[in-house]
């Protein structure tokens, strides 16, 4: 076999959601980008992992970046909207996500895109990083950033990395454990998923075929999976569009965790995990298949024309929660995660590239592990609290010409379970790749980089400019973003504990011109403790049909209101209880949401 050699300024290992975010942002800059992955669909978590029904980042301000340019193209693409599940504002078919993705690289003329390859050494000079050999390739490239889903090249290039639980002694960290024990011994990282999607034939001529059980099949490890919720709420949970359903499911189901550390072992002992792991979804399928409830009949079955694959219901690859964790300039811990006494610990930001709001959750197969909360109840629904994340948890201690862009940045075991989710790992990756641009720009090491030039470059960037700043209620398409974004890089010291902008306000006759694939509801708004807000419609609307045909409980009147918006956050926090109400909104069954994107009072 003839072995090439290519040359580049920056070389990306690995598609997924960091790894693709990083490359077309480096490319955009107008800088020679090569990106390798394994797969044929780039997006890891949120395309080729099957994740998608994404968490974070939903909230309206802090959709920005590649994130923000994400959504609305998903918006523009699906058919019958993102609204489906109640774990998430986003459910899209996944095959749709890499479609967008492959779009936006099929533009890029500084972009080489190299797909179905895996790294298999690292080339150093001392302490730089100078190369990558694949089975039948070598690039050389001035910048590599490791996307890679475990971590790959910090491991080939023995560049100092962390697997695994730290104590509480180490950091200080109030959800650490004080010794190793059987949890940390069992689980020395969070638990991998491979996701299986599911549909119902109900509405079709076809019965589903019967999902065979795979080796091993016990069905006790999923007794009692939907127990707390019901059959219906349980497959909601992950509603996709055309009656489809992801199965990601915690609670007795395809978590799968089992000896995880071959997956660091030899090539043998991480395909007879990934086998396992795949078989454990096959499993909780067949269990679903075989005990849904009697009167839901037999309608569920794999899903068909997925994924690219022979097993087209079942993902490319599982999702993967932890990596190895860098050993970089800086390592976030779960203190840097959470809220302080005074609402925000957001107090500097001279090393900030991305942000993110989810709360921290861990996954430990039939484990409820106990954190330090940090959610908080906003527009209606439960998020979380505004983190960051600092540029030098993306930069190793000691070795030049290395990035890191997904799960493998400089952060604790507690931590990540934070930092993981796909929004702050897409904003990692756009960071990662202006960064290296920059390097290539300057003509400087990554460590080398002042952090307010980056910072700079994400506000302006002119294609996907993106939040270094959390504030509720300055979207990006207020005219003075940027200018309240730099004010809080410059002051930190006037940031806000509660993340509100003080004295921004919207045009209270802003133009409400978005009207398409809206619904217009009246009805009697009701406010039972702060942030919960119910709405009783009262008046026959063309919905009436849609609604019973949905909601078959007889409470079809009574909806929760949530939204994603400042303005209508403001709004509905000025709403009384027993006030008339008109709104428009989209409607999601599966959560019994009311998600508002505009508000009038009326007269009672």
């Amino acid at each position: 076999m003839t072995k090439q050699t290519y040359t580049t300024d920056i070389l990306i290992v690995g598609g997924g959601t960091g790894g693709t975010a990083a490359a077309i942002q480096a490319a955009r800059r107008g800088i020679k980008t090569i990106l390798v992955s394994e797969f044929s669909w780039l997006g890891g978590m949120l395309t080729s992992a099957g994740v998608s029904a994404p968490d974070g980042n939903e909230l309206e301000a802090f959709q920005t970046g590649l994130w923000g340019d994400f959504i609305q193209e998903l918006q523009r693409r699906q058919p019958g909207g993102l609204d489906h599940s109640w774990v998430s504002f986003f459910s899209y078919h996944p095959r749709i996500g890499a479609e967008i993705f492959a779009d936006w690289v099929k533009k890029l003329s500084y972009l080489t895109w190299i797909t179905g390859k895996v790294p298999l050494e690292v080339l150093r000079e001392q302490d730089k990083i100078t190369g990558v050999r694949f089975a039948d390739l070598t690039i050389h490239a001035k910048i590599i950033i490791d996307g890679t889903e475990l971590g790959d090249l910090l491991a080939l290039a023995e560049v100092p990395y962390r697997w695994g639980w730290e104590l509480k002694s180490q950091w200080g960290e109030p959800s650490a454990p004080e010794d190793f024990n059987t949890l940390t011994q069992t689980y020395p990282v969070q638990s991998p998923t491979w996701v299986v999607v599911m549909e119902d034939f109900n509405n079709t001529s076809q019965t589903p075929p019967e999902i065979s059980p795979a080796p091993n099949y016990d069905p006790s490890l999923f007794k009692g999976a939907w127990d707390n919720y019901g059959a219906e709420t349980f497959l909601n949970y992950g509603r996709l569009p055309e009656n489809k359903f992801m199965i990601n499911w915690p609670i007795c189901g395809n978590d799968y965790c089992q000896n995880v550390n071959r997956l660091l072992q030899s090539e043998t002992q991480r395909r007879e995990f990934l086998q396992e792991c795949f078989w454990h979804s096959q499993n909780f399928a067949h269990f679903i298949q075989s005990n849904i409830p009697s009167h839901l009949g037999r309608r569920y079955g794999l899903a068909t024309g997925t994924f690219p694959t022979p097993a087209s219901a079942f993902a490319l690859h599982p999702y993967f929660r932890e990596s190895r964790r860098l050993v970089g300039l800086t390592t976030i811990r779960e203190q840097d995660i959470l809220p302080s006494k005074n609402g925000s610990h957001l107090s500097s930001f001279h090393d900030t590239i991305a942000i993110g709001n989810y709360a921290n959750d861990h996954h430990y197969p039939g484990v409820q592990f106990p954190l330090k909360p940090k959610s908080i109840r906003w527009g209606g629904r439960w998020t979380g609290t505004p983190f960051t994340i600092p540029y030098r948890s993306l930069v190793p201690v000691s070795v030049d010409g290395l990035l890191v862009c997904e799960k493998n940045i400089s952060v604790s075991h507690i931590a990540n379970g934070a930092t993981r989710l796909q929004p702050v790992v897409m904003g990692i990756g756009q960071a990662a790749g202006m960064a290296a641009a920059l390097c290539i720009e300057l003509e400087c090491q990554p460590r080398e980089l002042p952090v307010r030039t980056l910072q700079t470059a994400l506000l302006n960037n002119d294609y996907s400019p993106t939040a270094i700043v959390p504030l509720f209620n300055l979207p990006i398409n207020h005219p003075d973003w940027k200018y309240w974004q730099n004010y809080y890089l410059d002051n930190p010291q006037a940031y806000p504990a509660s993340g509100v902008c003080p004295g921004v306000l919207w045009d209270k006759n802003e133009k409400f011109n978005n009207r398409s694939n809206l619904d217009c509801l009246i009805g009697i708004f009701q406010k039972s403790d702060q942030q919960n807000y119910q709405f009783y419609i009262t008046e026959n609307t063309d919905l009436e049909s849609k609604l019973v045909d949905n909601l078959p409980d007889n409470q079809n009147n009574k909806w929760q209101l949530v939204t994603r918006r400042s303005l209508i956050d403001q709004q509905l926090q000025n709403c009384t209880s027993g006030e008339k109400i008109k709104i428009w909104c989209r409607i999601n069954f599966s959560g019994k949401w009311l998600i508002v994107e505009h508000l009038e009072k009326l007269s009672n």
